[in-house]
Order: structure tokens, then C-alpha cells, then sequence
């Protein structure tokens, strides 16, 4: 799910923001891309994974639930939800707490 967000109307900056409500830094060992996971349990799945991307004065936020680990090395392929009522509801959280 993709939520795009005019730099002007942020409460504080984004990283801040979103490491507040519970997300953590990560980078992917393999590619070197940042991002932000929140973690819901103990096992490490499932998580929020948030990716963000800057674009002149807008920020977009793309936000899926990783239902579970890749199951083979290397294998980026995993059980991604990018829409449905969870993702919707966390990135609406997310939305208050930025605008």
C-alpha cells in the first residue's frame, strides 16, 4: 500500500516519526537498500516492512505485511500482503502520527 505525503505537511521528519511508533532501521545485506520493519512477535514474523522514497516535495510511504521469512536463501520471494484491512489500518496509524 502507497501513501504519498507533501514534505510541508509533516509534524516531524519521517525516519523520527516512524522509529517512534515502533519501527527499526534495516539494511538489506544482499541489495543495500534501507528500509523499516516493525516486528509483531517473537519469531521475527510477521513484520510491517515500510520502504520510503523521496521525490522533489513528496515523501512515499510503501508499506506490505511479510507474512513469513523466504523459505530458501537468496529467494526474495515471500508471503507479502500489500493491501487488505492490517496494512490499511497500520498505514492510516502511520499517516496520523506524520500529518
Amino acid at each position: 500500500m502507497k501513501l504519498v505525503i507533501n514534505k510541508n505537511e509533516l509534524k516531524a521528519t519521517v525516519a523520527y516519526t516512524i522509529q517512534r511508533a515502533g519501527y527499526k532501521f534495516i539494511v538489506d545485506r544482499n541489495t543495500g537498500q534501507e528500509s523499516f520493519v516493525k516486528i509483531l512477535n517473537s519469531t521475527g514474523y510477521p513484520r510491517f516492512h515500510l520502504y520510503l522514497e523521496e521525490n522533489g516535495d513528496n515523501i512515499a510511504l510503501n508499506l506490505h505485511l511479510d507474512q513469513k521469512k523466504p523459505l530458501y536463501k537468496g529467494q526474495k520471494a515471500h508471503s507479502g500482503e500489500y493491501e487488505g484491512d492490517v496494512v490499511a489500518e497500520e498505514m492510516n496509524r502511520l499517516k496520523s502520527l506524520l500529518v
